[in-house]
């Protein structure tokens, strides 16, 4: 496929060594940069029909200026950057010119980085992997759950239900990460439970950022909105909120999202320029991008890769039940996951999820006698 008639080219920059502008080849005059061995690439989605009015369309080339600037400290990589989506005659033409270009990354094995445009473009991003007949985990850091039932359209408040009932459908699970519960109708919060779905709170998350990583980890597609940052420390977003994550917990999750070997595509939406004067909010969403960078330099090849050899496997076995837990622990990262069991005839279907990503409180907490709520979910669902 030739990805090229899907964008507009870019201008020129200047960069010295080792800047990440200097790492990156560009769609410019010079033409379309090669991405058969390319191991990210960015690109941006000006289009924001779905925002309700409000225009993120500038955030693209905005957050590039910050972000090509930065220097890169890792081993070197190949990194693209294919420019901007020309936006459709409508916005359902742009969600399936997102998901072709995902899904043609996807099978090169390119990491993909999407900077928006409305949080809508997730939709967009999700149906590449439907087209790949592939299920998926999706995550979601934001400041509300955009679950509605009230519109037709597709919007940035609505997405997530739309990919909920979507035909046929290919979500696995679901990951609201850094709600604030004032946003949030109580029936938003009743259907994630009754869908075995995880929410975790603001609170709960800033307690310990730690928690939020084999959340991340599980996810295949990590959708970001700016919105979920305070506003003192992201001034670049259409509402004020004073409450939210700071920029170093922000930027210690983004790490958490590059490292994970699940992980395959993410995207930065609702960034708003026209708010951000000193454009310190758009360094902040460049901040992020690098440490999304930083951290996929940094994968080991764990799960979905490699073999069980690398890990080190326990088995707890409960009292007074008919169940055994069984956690692995990689032996090149130390990080855990749980083993949760599905019906054999459903191997085809279920093989990329039974394997869950969790911590070493969950190990330590089932030694005690207690099964995780998240392998209470996840058995429901394979079950």
């Amino acid at each position: 496929m030739n990805l090229d008639i899907y964008f507009q080219p870019l201008e020129p920059g200047n960069y010295i060594d080792d800047m990440l502008g200097d790492l990156t080849s560009f769609y410019d005059q010079d033409g379309f940069p090669e991405i058969d061995n390319a191991d990210i690439a960015i690109f941006g989605v000006k289009d924001s029909r779905g925002a309700g009015g409000t225009d993120f369309n500038a955030a693209p080339d905005v957050i590039r200026r910050q972000l090509y600037t930065l220097f890169h400290h890792q081993r070197k990589i190949k990194i693209v950057d294919l420019g901007n989506i020309v936006s459709g005659n409508s916005i359902n033409d742009t969600y399936h010119a997102v998901a072709d270009v995902v899904r043609e990354l996807n099978k090169k094995n390119v990491f993909t980085i999407i900077l928006g445009g409305s949080q809508d473009i997730t939709y967009g991003n999700y149906l590449a992997y439907e087209k790949l007949e592939q299920t998926v985990n999706l995550a979601v850091i934001d400041d509300s759950i955009d679950l509605s039932e009230n519109e037709d359209e597709i919007t940035n408040k609505n997405f997530l239900s739309k990919i909920i009932i979507h035909q046929p459908n290919y979500l696995f699970n679901f990951s609201a990460i850094g709600y604030q519960t004032y946003f949030v109708n109580p029936s938003v919060k009743q259907l994630m439970e009754d869908l075995f779905f995880d929410a975790y709170r603001l609170g709960e998350i800033q307690s310990s950022v730690m928690k939020s990583e084999p959340i991340i980890r599980n996810a295949d597609i990590l959708s970001v909105d700016v919105s979920a940052v305070r506003y003192a420390e992201l001034n670049g977003k259409r509402s004020s909120g004073p409450n939210g994550f700071y920029g170093e917990e922000i930027c210690q999750m983004m790490r958490y999202a590059g490292m994970s070997d699940k992980l395959s595509s993410i995207g930065f939406y609702e960034y708003f320029s026209e708010n951000d004067k000193n454009n310190s909010g758009a360094m902040l969403v460049a901040q992020m991008i690098w440490c999304v960078v930083d951290g996929f330099c940094s994968r080991k090849q764990d799960y979905p890769f490699g073999s069980k050899d690398s890990y080190t496997k326990y088995r707890i076995h409960l009292e007074n039940t008919d169940h055994e837990l069984v956690f692995y622990k990689s032996d090149k990262s130390d990080r855990w996951w749980m083993d949760v069991p599905y019906p054999p005839n459903q191997i085809l279907k279920f093989e990329r999820h039974h394997l869950v990503p969790c911590n070493y409180d969950d190990y330590k907490d089932s030694s005690e006698g207690k099964i995780p709520d998240l392998w209470w979910k996840t058995y429901q669902k394979l079950n």
